[in-house]
Parts: C-alpha cells; sequence; structure tokens
C-alpha cells in the first residue's frame, strides 16, 4: 500500500459543532481548555530514533497563546496564535516555522473551530468519522477520563483520545495517534504517526506555560 501520512494538526474534522442554543446551557464557570486570553503554552517536539528506540528533540519549538477574541454567529471565539521555530529543515510532523492562528471555542465540551468543526471532545466516547480518503476512513474517539500523564510541564490527570484509521479492507491501520487535554490546561500531550507504522514517529510534549 502506498505510504501515508495524516498530522494530528491537519483540519481533517467533518463533524458539526452543536447548536447556538446548547451553548446556552454550558456551564459558565467550565474552561477545561483554558481558553482565556492571555494563556501560554509551550511544547517541544520529539522524533523517534529508529536505531536507538527513543524519541531525540528535535528543537522545533511551538509557542502557543490566546491573543483576543472574535464574535462569529454570536459565539465568542479565542483566537490562538502559533509560533514555531527550529524547523529550518523541515522535518515531517512538525509545524513549519513561523506564525499560525487558530479560532476555537467550548461548545459543551466540544472544542470547536470556527468552521464548526470539532477538534476535540472531552466527554463523548463516540467514534467521529474525521475524513474519508479512500484507502480508509480517519476516526477519532475519547477513551479514557481519568488518565495521568507526565510530561516536562508536570504530572496531570487528563482525558485520552486516540486517532486511528481503518483501511479498505475493513481492518484497522497500525497507525495509532494519542492526545491527552488536561482539565484547566488544555493540551499537554500528542502523537503524528505514519498510517503504516505502530509507532509515533513524532511526540510533541507540553513543556511549560503560564495560565490565569
Amino acid at each position: 500500500m502506498k505510504r501515508i501520512v495524516y498530522v494530528c494538526f491537519i483540519a481533517l474534522f467533518l463533524s458539526s459543532c452543536t447548536s447556538d442554543n446548547d451553548d446556552n446551557l454550558q456551564n459558565e464557570d467550565s474552561n477545561f481548555y483554558a481558553l482565556t486570553v492571555g494563556n501560554q503554552w509551550v511544547y517541544k517536539s520529539y522524533d523517534y530514533n529508529n536505531a536507538t528506540q527513543n524519541y531525540d528533540d528535535t528543537g522545533v519549538i511551538d509557542s502557543v497563546s490566546i491573543v483576543g477574541t472574535e464574535i462569529i454567529n454570536e459565539n465568542t471565539f479565542y483566537k490562538f496564535r502559533r509560533w514555531t521555530t527550529g524547523n529550518e529543515d523541515g522535518i515531517a510532523f512538525c509545524n513549519p516555522n513561523g506564525e499560525h492562528f487558530e479560532l476555537l471555542r467550548d461548545s459543551l465540551g466540544y472544542l470547536v473551530r470556527d468552521d464548526g468543526k470539532i477538534k476535540y471532545s472531552n466527554n463523548d466516547f463516540t467514534a467521529r468519522v474525521l475524513d474519508d480518503q479512500g484507502w480508509g476512513i480517519i476516526y477519532d474517539q475519547l477513551i479514557a477520563l481519568n488518565n495521568e500523564i507526565t510530561v516536562e510541564a508536570g504530572a496531570f490527570i487528563s482525558t485520552y483520545s486516540q486517532r486511528y484509521a481503518i483501511l479498505s479492507n475493513e481492518e484497522q491501520s497500525p497507525g495509532l495517534d494519542h492526545f491527552y487535554y488536561a482539565d484547566g490546561y488544555g493540551l499537554i500531550y500528542d502523537t503524528s504517526s505514519y498510517v503504516t507504522q505502530d509507532i509515533p514517529q513524532i511526540v510533541r510534549r507540553l513543556d511549560s506555560y503560564e495560565i490565569d
């Protein structure tokens, strides 16, 4: 089969967001994804070394901050700014150098983009179809709510989800990606894999943060 890759940060999501009326039911005190202007996160990416079977620091750093809000269709979206450095060589699965913006909001536990597509869910265990590539269908599924994970920034109790592909022969592909979000902290850890390989090629871990 032709080598095919997919990346955790590519906008492949096809699920629609919940309705505006549902947003009115959301607990106003809930801030699972740490959606507060001024919050900052720093992530470092690590590349799998086949020879040592360890993950080596790539030198790629994603500095993420919430720089403001925008109102779209009467919903408040938080404007995320990502500034990436250290990827002069164009390392696969790592973000390209430079500035990138993303608009996100929390809709009853769903982290939703400004195009209405779901980026993450912290309470729905249903497998969601993200994309149909012809050779297979990519799914995202919440697996656990209280998973402990330790990264450079500390230890967190996180929700845990998986991303996988069901191939055209109805078998699951070897590639499996992992996503951890912690209540009040946001993204802690994610991975990017080749569909044909059972070990993630790149892992990205929270290195430091400043959260109000």
